[in-house]
């Protein structure tokens, strides 16, 4: 498996725009969700990161083959 460095460099990109989003069509919305993700507990932030990755990896497995 090699990796293509432009492939890289393309999914960094998309990961920026989409980051980029919220603070820009609502701040006031990133707000209250940084406020409301300081106040959730360390076991629903892991569950919530395994699931982005989850649907990430699945993601990538259904694009790449």
């Amino acid at each position: 498996m090699s990796i293509e460095w432009s492939d890289l460099a393309a999914a960094l990109g998309l990961v920026l725009v989409f980051e980029g989003l919220l603070p820009f069509l609502s701040p006031a919305g990133l707000r209250r969700a940084a406020a409301a993700a300081s106040q959730a507990g360390d076991a629903a932030l892991r569950s919530a990161g395994a699931a982005c990755m989850a649907a990430g990896l699945l993601l990538l497995w259904f694009v790449r083959s």
